[in-house]
């Protein structure tokens, strides 16, 4: 199974634009005195802080120190290209590019430790903190109530019975009691009932209960 080389238009575009910036920024580092190998490490310092800065834009988003340095680098490689288009005299350099040509390295290497040690933003203000849930009931769990437990609720409660209060009785009431009950019956052959045991002893309704319950 042959693999097909497919040929990228972007990637060969991306491939001469680099090897022309390279070229530039050696030409002019050797114009400025830079001669050797030398030369051949200005456009290699220029490029990798290019790429240092576009990599920490695109793995822990927009910052000022990543655009800064991404902004120095591109103006140090766009003014290489302007600057060999007969802008300057190469055959004899100003002042001030020899200065900023001479003081590129110390820029490069304060750009990348920044770059590479700066730490990154923290998480809290990139990512939003999600609250935790209350633990108990919710409505969805309230929703899932029986209707049957519901209608039992809503139902009211019976009264809860209550027992009367016991009342005293003097035992020579309830002997006298027993006297007229004997009497009763002996009259009416039937036991006495509570009303008529009120109405002889001319004792309060409770009482007079007492006394037929003690009596029975």
């Amino acid at each position: 199974m042959t693999s097909k080389l497919r040929v990228d238009a972007v990637l060969v575009q991306a491939l001469i634009a680099g090897a022309l910036s390279f070229a530039h920024l050696h030409d002019l580092a050797a114009a400025a005195g830079q001669t050797g190998w030398k030369a051949w490490a200005y456009p290699v310092s220029v490029d990798l802080l290019l790429v240092a800065a576009w990599r920490r834009l695109r793995s822990d988003g927009s910052s000022r120190l990543a655009w800064c340095w991404f902004l120095v680098s591109l103006f140090a490689s766009l003014g290489a290209n302007v600057a060999t288009a007969g802008f300057l005299d190469l055959a004899h350099p100003p002042g001030w590019l020899r200065f900023g040509i001479a003081g590129w390295p110390a820029v490069a290497f304060l750009g990348g430790t920044l770059l590479a040690h700066s730490p990154a933003p923290p998480a809290s203000d990139t990512h939003p903190v999600v609250e935790p849930e209350p633990i108990g009931e919710t409505s969805a769990d309230l929703e899932r109530v029986p209707e049957s437990d519901a209608v039992a609720e809503l139902e009211p409660t019976p009264p809860v019975p209550t027992t009367a209060p016991i009342v005293p009785v003097p035992a020579a009431l309830v002997e006298h009691a027993r006297k007229l009950a004997a009497d009763h019956r002996t009259r009416t052959g039937q036991s006495i009932d509570t009303d008529t045991l009120r109405a002889r002893l001319g004792v309060p309704a409770p009482m007079a209960d007492a006394i037929a319950a003690q009596l029975a």
